[in-house]
């Protein structure tokens, strides 16, 4: 009996310990659940106070909040300059020494001039949805930054490029400006220019009011995503500094003494070659490649550093297509080392774009 009744009061000291370890992990997990410290509910908690569902489909717990006016109207702005560069492609762009030129110069022409507006298009359509704001945010952000560079040589080009007439490529001819006047395609383009630059001041204005978030799948891999973009920046302003396509050199032959000479032809100016405007916008072009390549992998969530790299990338894959374009299309002209460094350059951005794109956790 007194065996049985210590075996009891064993029972009966040992109940209340488990109770009360039940009772204290219960506790736990309540604070837990209730303070969102899991990433569940951390995600549950900010779906909640954004009024917009947590998206728990996503690999990488994407929390996208309220779309703000502001962002929507960026979406409008790069719908109308995707409009405007299209339509800018066929009418005359420039009549330069009496010479009609026009950006759709063949097959590779056009293709070459619809990168960048069918990109806007796209990017502009998605955010006037609402869909991942950031992305198409970073992108407007990214690409009125380097279109302001563009602007102004664009401007140059159509008005005052005349004060000091030089040897051009334009639109795949080359050209001397010694009298320049304006066509539907130039005031199109200079429109679309005007539209990209501000709808990248909306949305960097709509960027701190916007709310989208993810699990942080990038952050091991950032420092390495912009060494590599900050070098690929670099490498392509060398070789924008210098023209995509360029006039040879001439051997000629002495009738009397035999002897070749080489005799230097004048080419296209460069980038930093151009004065005024041009030159202003030549730097401003070159400062925003290298500083957009330092911030765009930077950007948070992943998405938002894939829209900057998608927006330089476009861009410098459209500036190699339209030197090889000139290249092919002008008899005068050949594609220069420089020119082949823009299309590996944007190819390396391409592949860190796509590189970002990818490194997301598998979906649960």
């Amino acid at each position: 009996m007194s065996r049985d009744a210590r075996t009891g009061n064993g029972r009966d000291r040992g109940a209340p310990g488990k109770a009360s370890g039940s009772a204290r992990r219960s506790a736990a997990a309540s604070r837990a659940g209730a303070s969102g410290s899991t990433p569940a509910g951390a995600r549950r908690g900010a779906a909640a106070a954004t009024g917009r569902p947590a998206g728990d489909g996503w690999s990488d717990g994407l929390v996208v909040g309220a779309i703000r006016p502001a962002a929507r109207l960026t979406g409008v702005l790069l719908v109308l300059a995707a409009l405007a560069g299209i339509a800018a492609i066929f009418p005359t762009y420039l009549v330069v020494g009496g010479q009609e030129l026009s950006s759709a110069t063949g097959f590779g022409g056009v293709l070459a001039a619809l990168l960048v507006p069918v990109a806007n298009l796209a990017v502009g359509i998605s955010l006037v949805r609402g869909a991942v704001p950031k992305f198409g945010l970073a992108y407007a952000g990214v690409v009125g930054a380097l279109a302001l560079g563009q602007l102004l040589i664009e401007i140059y080009r159509g008005s005052s490029s005349t004060a000091r007439p030089g040897v051009e490529v334009i639109a795949g001819a080359r050209v001397l400006t010694s009298s320049v006047d304006i066509g539907p395609g130039w005031v199109l383009g200079v429109a679309a220019l005007a539209l990209v630059v501000l709808a990248g001041v909306v949305a960097v204005a709509a960027w701190g009011r916007t709310v989208m978030e993810d699990g942080g799948a990038l952050d091991p891999v950032r420092s390495g995503l912009a060494g590599a973009a900050v070098l690929l920046g670099v490498a392509t302003v060398l070789c924008l500094a210098l023209p995509a396509a360029d006039v040879p050199d001439q051997l000629v032959t002495d009738p009397t003494t035999g002897m070749e000479t080489v005799v230097t032809r004048e080419g296209p100016q460069a980038l930093l070659e151009r004065p005024g405007m041009a030159l202003l916008g030549g730097l401003l072009l070159a400062g925003a490649v290298v500083l957009c390549s330092v911030v765009a992998p930077s950007l948070r969530p992943r998405l938002a550093a894939v829209g900057g790299l998608l927006a330089i990338s476009v861009t410098v894959v459209a500036a190699a297509m339209t030197g090889l374009r000139d290249a092919v299309s002008s008899p005068d002209l050949e594609w220069t080392v420089p020119g082949a460094g823009l299309v590996v350059t944007g190819l390396g951005y391409a592949a860190l774009t796509v590189l970002a794109w990818r490194l997301r956790r598998n979906r649960t």
